[in-house]
């Protein structure tokens, strides 16, 4: 049971790889072909898309962090708020628990049998409280795991180089086309991890990423032109 659990907690880092790795293509694509659509020159591009690189990984990664640190810290307070009225008013709390299953379809007798059983067992009253009431599926302290910021701060940073590096050998006009092609690249070969890491279809998980992708990086790309203009360069 704990070997599947890792297997599943091992699973779940496609969020991160995906988020990381579509951000890192789409944002920096937008910072990219804006400034190169609106200055023209590759060295500028260059300094943007790298500042913006390393700027956004950390930030993401702080995000990443920062955001799951308070969500445990938010659950582990809920969880001991449920265990004292578990405490203090165990007769409500029990009749509680009751009425759950029976809105999950059990008749009152038998919720009322289950929960009494329950009872005795500590342990495992506490956990079926918790997780019916609150939606937590542990009592343990949620420990926020440094890998998954990493995660995300990686992806990210990997993933600002396919519509960056272009610019380090090639003139705008060269470069932009070589850029998405090589973004749009990239976003198939996440489709595609997304896809065997999910269990779901490739050409449906490729065409999801592709075409958020796109989108994403069509609007960045008319926002990044056209401000310079409105700035007057």
């Amino acid at each position: 049971m704990l070997a599947e659990r890792e297997r599943i907690a091992r699973l779940s880092r496609v969020r991160e790889l995906v988020f990381g790795s579509l951000d890192g293509l789409i944002v920096p694509l937008g910072v990219v072909s804006g400034v190169a659509g609106g200055v023209g020159d590759s060295r500028v591009v260059v300094v943007a898309g790298i500042a913006e690189a390393f700027a956004g990984a950390l930030s993401m990664g702080a995000g990443e962090f920062i955001s799951a640190r308070s969500e445990a810290q938010v659950q582990q307070r809920e969880v001991e708020r449920e265990l004292e009225e578990m405490r203090t008013a165990p007769t409500y709390e029990q009749r509680e628990l009751s009425l759950i299953y029976q809105l999950d379809g059990m008749s009152a007798e038998d919720a009322d049998l289950v929960v009494n059983t329950m009872a005795r067992y500590p342990k495992a009253y506490q956990t079926a409280m918790v997780g019916k009431e609150l939606g937590i599926a542990t009592l343990e302290p949620q420990t926020v795991k440094i890998p998954e910021a990493l995660t995300i701060a990686v992806s990210y940073l990997v993933g600002s180089f396919f519509p960056l590096i272009a610019y380090f050998f090639l003139p705008v006009p060269e470069a932009l086309p070589l850029s998405l092609v090589l973004t749009f690249i990239a976003l198939v070969i996440v489709g595609i991890i997304k896809g065997k890491l999910a269990s779901m279809n490739l050409w449906v998980s490729i065409f999801e990423i592709v075409v958020v992708g796109v989108v994403s990086a069509a609007g960045g790309y008319l926002l990044g032109a056209m401000i310079p203009h409105l700035f007057g360069y």
